[in-house]
């Protein structure tokens, strides 16, 4: 699949750092409760740390409980959908529609109209008031 961003792995890792590289590029998964925007509702624009890209405003934020920043809805047409088969489960992953950037999962559980859950790590993302 190719996106509007495109670098080598290299380029990346050198960028993000190892952390955020191993979640934003590696598909990693951070530790629930440990990412700073999980209990952060200031309001603003959430981008993607990879690329700056905007991709969830906060009005669409909540708390689901679960460990991870969540959203109801992305910004249209800033993420893309992907299945997601590893560890024996069938899941629908979210990535930056601009640079590929894996950011979490997307479910339908959630408790708003829109019944989606955007679970994201919160070192996928970077916060602008």
């Amino acid at each position: 699949m190719s996106y509007p961003i495109e670098k080598t792995e290299a380029q990346w890792k050198e960028e993000l750092g190892l952390e955020r590289y191993k979640i934003l590029r590696q598909k990693g998964t951070e530790f629930p409760h440990s990412g700073k925007y999980n209990l952060h509702y200031e309001k603003g624009t959430y981008c993607c740390g990879a690329c700056g890209e905007a991709l969830f405003e906060s009005n669409s934020k909540f708390d689901a409980h679960c460990g991870w920043p969540s959203f109801d809805e992305s910004i249209p047409g800033k993420v893309k959908y992907l299945s997601d088969k590893t560890h024996g489960m069938i899941r629908t992953e979210i990535v930056c529609a601009n640079c590929g950037s894996h950011l979490g999962h997307v479910f339908d559980d959630g408790p708003t109209p829109t019944k989606q859950r955007y679970c994201v790590n919160s070192l996928s993302v970077d916060f602008k008031e």
